[in-house]
């Protein structure tokens, strides 16, 4: 019963406490409900006055807006106002200047019909002018035109006659004193020394029992020597010395080298023979290349291709007229350069021309053609410039020069070929030439007596006066020149002299 008892309390106390609970729950949610009530009346009293607020904000802006604009539009009112008033003004004012020029076009019409008038009144007065002259001069106006302007123009063409032949003539002296000048000048500047060059080098031994070993055995130390240099070795009764002869002068250089070193090494055999050679050529080879890069550096010539480089040194090897072509070549890129920079055109390219001019005849012996054309294809090889190849090609007139630089390279060339002592030629071949010279000068008609002065660089030529006028000289001489040209070889240039004299000679008794 106990144990029930308890039982049935505890149910009460938990029923009771369940019901107190929940009073109490539903007490806090009235109360909560009524909190939220109130809150939500409070925002929207607060809602209610800021939307008062903004709109009388909002009112004012509107006022403000509505004044500033009003005030504006007062303002551009007032300045439209001004603005149409000085139209006004000035359109009032075009109305008078347009009536005045109104009035002044009708006083210029009356004026141009008045001076109409004049002028028709003058024109019939000329014509009867005109009429009046045709008449006494018996002239029409045309005719008398014409005659006029005749006269003129024999007056002004006699007189432009006149001044030409002034102006040609203060030229010429002029440009003849100045080239004189310029050419002095780069003579001056470029002293280039001048040694004979002969086909023919001798090589010093160190006695007479050298001979017999450099012949060998049967001579066959001398054979080997003459086969692999191409060169011939001449042992004659000179004391003490061989000579080496051959017309390539590279070969000779590597002959003489080769044959030095045989004699101070000593053993002289065909397998040693065949190493110095080998040797000579190496060294022969390595001093062509140094010898054109001295002439390179020398002139101030650079970026040259390296074949043209050694195409330069071999020029040292090779003469002509007994004129070593390198020092030839140098010389002329010298004096191209002194005479461009003096006449204001480009140095450089008349150095270079004038350096590589003669670049053809480094391998002119190997292959066909000119050493102008040869040296023309080997610029073109080795990519130089059209004004260089086109300067050079023009010095022995196969060409027409186009530029001034190849005209510098012209003169220099003939410059250093007239040095004393540059070229030199047989005793034979120099009276042939001077032969030669009064042989052409004496075929043409009306030629007396010629003859070759100065070393044959000038032929003077007396003519039969009856025979030839004194406007007949200029063209003889230029037939003469142009068959010298044609016929001969020369070094340097050869000057024609005609001379015309006619004398009257009577005796007093």
């Amino acid at each position: 019963m106990i144990i029930i008892i308890a039982l049935l309390i505890a149910v009460v106390s938990v029923a009771a406490g369940y019901i107190v609970r929940k009073k109490i729950a539903e007490g806090k949610l009235n109360e909560a409900e009524t909190v939220v009530t109130r809150m939500i009346d409070d925002a929207e009293k607060k809602a209610e006055s800021v939307k008062k607020e903004k709109l009388v904000e909002a009112k004012e802006e509107v006022h403000k807006l509505r004044a500033e604009a009003e005030k504006e539009y007062k303002e551009r009112r007032n300045e439209l106002q001004k603005y149409e008033k000085r139209v006004l003004q000035k359109e009032e004012t075009l109305d008078k200047k347009i009536g005045q020029v109104e009035e002044k076009d009708n006083r210029y019409n009356d004026k141009f019909k008045k001076l109409q008038e004049k002028e028709e009144d003058i024109s019939k007065l000329v014509d009867a002018q005109m009429q009046k002259l045709e008449e006494v001069s018996k002239l029409t106006l045309d005719e008398a035109k014409k005659d006029i302007l005749s006269m003129a123009e024999r007056e002004v063409r006699q007189e432009m006659a006149i001044m030409v032949k002034d102006l040609e003539s203060k030229a010429k002296d002029e440009a003849e004193k100045k080239a004189r000048e310029i050419v002095s000048y780069a003579i001056q500047r470029c002293a280039a020394d001048h040694v004979a060059e002969t086909t023919v080098s001798v090589v010093s031994l160190p006695n007479d029992e050298m001979k017999g070993r450099i012949i060998g055995r049967e001579g066959r130390n001398i054979r080997t020597l003459e086969t692999l240099t191409g060169v011939d070795f001449i042992i004659d009764d000179t004391p003490e010395a061989v000579v080496l002869s051959a017309f390539d002068p590279i070969r000779r250089e590597i002959a003489r080298i080769a044959l030095e070193r045989l004699i101070s090494d000593g053993r002289i055999h065909p397998s040693r023979i065949e190493e110095m050679v080998e040797k000579a050529k190496v060294e022969v080879d390595t001093m062509i290349k140094e010898e054109g890069e001295k002439a390179s550096f020398e002139t101030g010539v650079f970026g040259l291709h390296p074949e043209l480089i050694k195409l330069l040194g071999r020029l040292k090897y090779r003469t002509s007229y007994g004129q070593n072509v390198l020092k030839h070549s140098v010389e002329i890129s010298h004096l191209c350069g002194i005479m461009a920079t003096e006449i204001g055109a480009d140095p450089k390219l008349a150095k270079r021309a004038g350096l590589l001019h003669d670049i053809g005849k480094a391998v002119d012996h190997e292959m066909e053609g000119t050493h102008v054309e040869i040296g023309m294809d080997l610029l073109r090889r080795y990519k130089e410039s059209k004004d260089v190849i086109h300067a050079m090609s023009t010095h022995h007139g196969d060409y027409e020069p186009q530029s001034v630089e190849a005209v510098l390279v012209t003169a220099a060339d003939a410059i250093s070929a007239a040095r004393p002592g540059a070229r030199g030629e047989t005793l034979e071949s120099y009276i042939k030439r001077l032969e030669k010279l009064e042989e052409i000068s004496n075929d043409f008609e009306g030629v007396d007596k010629s003859y070759a002065i100065q070393a044959g660089r000038e032929v003077r030529i007396l003519v039969k006066p009856d025979d030839i006028n004194d406007a007949g000289l200029p063209l003889l001489a230029r037939e003469i020149t142009k068959r010298i040209e044609k016929e001969m070889e020369y070094p340097g240039q050869i000057k024609v002299n005609i001379i015309r004299e006619t004398r009257a000679i009577d005796y007093a008794k």
